[in-house]
């Protein structure tokens, strides 16, 4: 993995603009194709292969289930667990045998099935931490359990293939960093927070999460993380590294989600070894595949500009449009506007239930 580099601005201008702002010409765009294309939901079946695409309200687990053995094999083993009314050491000790009987333990990583942003993704440590996670987690909500990977290094690579295409493209390809600060043994970490060129323009993300050792002295020398869920809306850090595609690591692309049939469209998160073993297509693992919602994450390098970022949302969601009427015509049939807002509003409900995530 790259060191990351610091030295510059920091952050864009517009990285940290409310969502909804960036989001009006995908809207515009959205209206303007719907009415060429004769149907307001067609980029909903871009991934027939899951409910909706994975725009909203789907599990994340929906895709890994749709996977076969090839693919399945580049995919962080998981298990799901649905909280229930039961005393919570008794659903503890249900969910460390789920764990075990799929052959990974402490530390594991946890996260609502269902939520988007690194809501709710905590790493557990052992069962105390489980303990405390499921007792903030809401009844019925289910919850994916996987094994942690052993390579810390992580990247979004946004990968798209037509129906009619053999082959398929990676469209971006973006280093996720989770940044830290180095203790000196006299500073507390809201110090050292403050400090940070970076970090000290985003402490009102840092803070909250810290609150407990936010005043905490970090001894001489010890990283403390400020970030584990690599999500640009909880402050990691995103760095454009398209120079970094390759042949060979699209080719392991191609075979794995040529066996995800009806899977045409999303971002994979990934761990992988290095940025050798990683362009040479080997040495990698899937935490998560991302549907029709999914971003392609290089718009929040410090140096996009924001004409850059609009045209890859609006090229994003043209491409969806496009594999919708590709998919259509192979009979697939667009869901109704209420199957969406029923989705969208059973997320958000959910949503604000989570736990404070890592």
């Amino acid at each position: 993995m790259p060191p990351l580099d610091l030295s510059g601005r920091t952050t864009s201008y517009f990285e940290f603009w409310p969502m909804w702002l960036m989001y009006i010409p995908v809207v515009l765009q959205w209206l303007l194709l719907s009415v060429w294309h004769r149907s307001l939901t067609l980029p909903l079946i871009a991934n027939p292969a899951v409910p909706l695409s994975g725009m909203v309200g789907v599990q994340k687990s929906a895709v890994f289930d749709a996977a076969g053995a090839v693919a399945r094999d580049w995919i962080l083993p998981w298990r799901i667990y649905s909280k229930t009314n039961a005393p919570i050491p008794e659903q503890a000790a249900d969910v460390a045998a789920l764990i075990d009987a799929a052959g990974f333990k402490f530390p594991v990583v946890g996260k609502p099935n269902i939520g988007c942003r690194g809501a709710g993704v905590k790493l557990l440590g052992d069962r105390a931490e489980l303990e405390a996670y499921l007792s903030k987690f809401p009844v019925q909500g289910e919850i994916q359990f996987q094994r942690l990977s052993e390579w810390e290094a992580e990247a979004g690579v946004f990968y798209v293939r037509h129906p009619y295409a053999e082959r398929g493209e990676i469209t971006s390809f973006t280093l996720k960093y989770a940044p830290f600060v180095i203790g000196d043994g006299f500073s507390t970490l809201a110090e050292l927070v403050a400090a940070d060129p970076r970090a000290g323009e985003l402490q009102h993300l840092y803070g909250e999460r810290h609150k407990a050792n936010w005043e905490l002295l970090i001894p001489a020398g010890e990283p403390y993380r400020l970030v584990f869920s690599a999500s640009h809306s909880r402050g990691a850090v995103f760095r454009d590294a398209a120079d970094l595609i390759s042949e060979e690591l699209l080719a392991a692309l191609d075979q794995i989600f040529a066996d995800i049939p009806g899977y045409h469209y999303g971002r994979l998160d990934i761990k992988f070894k290095d940025i050798e073993s990683l362009r040479s297509g080997r040495d990698f693992h899937i935490i998560e595949i991302n549907g029709a919602s999914s971003e392609s994450i290089n718009i929040w390098d410090r140096n996009a500009s924001l004409s850059q970022a609009l045209r890859t949302l609006l090229q994003q969601y043209h491409t969806l449009f496009k594999l919708g009427s590709a998919n259509r015509a192979l009979g697939h049939e667009p869901p109704g506007l209420k199957a969406l807002f029923s989705a969208w509003r059973f997320e958000s409900q959910l949503v604000k239930q989570y736990p404070d995530n890592d």
